[in-house]
């Protein structure tokens, strides 16, 4: 059974050339004043949504993928607040048959199939010398930037990035952490020890502060098709203080109102020029209730455990459940149609419980 987990995506130390934006904007750039304007470009989570809706093996998808980064490009702002932030990316990239790694610079890239062990990926290159496709002209661009001199085994991370990475695998951060703690259980690894992982703020895995992780999710994808890949998504940040809630795919599912984002049309000031003068309100209702829901339990009082008592109850109902499924090979559709939409109910009701509880 493989289960992998994509919390974050990105990858923020890639060399890259400067790309257009609708912009004028003066930046240091390999050591030299550069001034270029910027063009909007696919974000990670647009290229992974598009590899998700046309492909249906975990190889196409990463073959959609180059395809868009090669006639667009990538790097666009991830910010509304007119701060200039944007970012190259990582993809895990999964079936039940198979799994790659694929990360990119600019419009250059690598991919990894990976036939055993764990990997993981966290802010850093980590594909080396395994590299089982590739840019065309990945090794020339790297040649005649003078990072690569053409005779030795080339190195997609040494060559890529910034960084020393001979030590990536034992040096402080959220790549080693992260790759210890899959290590750590490697060969026992189930659904719940993913969260678990997830969960880890110590590691760094579970982010807080300015980048907060947003959203956490894991896969169970059989490699027997007889049995449903199931998908755990907590929809909400800090998986620590979150429910995991379960998604499988079944035709007629019910509208996930609850964990949609509001739609603005036209006023939505991505469509306006200049982009990005108003700011509205993108959280969905979970994620409203839950911010409400937070500042109960950062109290540390009675109640607050009473809710996270709650939310750990949900989840292991939740989970026997699902194990159920798998162990029986019985999948009742015309409950699982409303599974993922009445689990965001009932953790609304558990906030609002306890929220408006004296």
């Amino acid at each position: 059974m493989l289960l992998f987990s994509v919390a974050q995506l990105g990858c923020g130390v890639q060399k890259w050339e400067p790309m257009n934006m609708e912009f004028a904007l003066g930046m240091k750039l390999f050591g030299e004043e550069k001034k270029f304007v910027m063009k909007r470009r696919y974000w990670a989570w647009t290229l992974s949504g598009l590899g998700l809706e046309r492909a249906d093996t975990a190889e196409k998808a990463l073959d959609i993928i180059v395809d868009l980064l090669e006639k667009y490009g990538q790097g666009g702002n991830c910010s509304e607040d007119g701060v200039t932030f944007s970012y190259h990316n990582s993809f895990l990239i999964a079936d039940r048959k198979e799994a790659w790694i694929l990360e990119t610079a600019g419009k250059y890239w690598a991919a990894e199939k990976v036939q055993e062990g764990v990997r993981n990926i966290s802010n850093q290159l980590s594909i080396t010398t395994k590299i089982d496709r590739e840019h065309p002209d990945m090794r020339n661009y790297a040649k005649q930037k003078g990072w690569w001199d053409g005779k030795k085994e080339f190195d997609f991370a040494a060559t890529y990035s910034y960084i020393d990475t001979t030590k990536m695998t034992i040096s402080p951060g959220r790549y080693c952490e992260g790759y210890k703690l899959l290590n750590k259980h490697k060969g026992n690894i189930t659904f719940e020890t993913m969260m678990e992982i997830l969960r880890d703020k110590p590691s760094g895995i579970n982010m807080e502060g300015e980048f907060l992780t947003t959203a956490s999710m894991v896969s169970i994808l059989p490699q027997d098709s007889n049995f449903p890949c199931i998908h755990f998504f907590t929809g909400t940040p800090d998986p620590e203080r979150s429910v995991f809630k379960p998604f499988i795919f079944v035709p007629n599912i019910s509208q996930l109102l609850d964990t949609s984002s509001p739609t603005f049309e036209v006023e939505d000031p991505v469509k306006k020029k200049p982009h990005f003068k108003t700011k509205l309100d993108r959280r969905h209702p979970l994620y409203q209730e839950h911010q409400q829901a937070l500042k109960v339990i950062d109290k540390k009082e009675e109640k607050s455990e009473t809710m996270l008592e709650n939310m750990r109850s949900l989840e292991k109902e939740l989970f026997k459940e699902m194990e159920s499924i798998l162990q029986n090979k019985h999948l009742d559709v015309d409950k699982i149609v409303n599974l993922f939409p009445q689990c965001a109910k009932d953790e609304i009701q558990i906030y609002k419980l306890n929220i408006s509880s004296k």
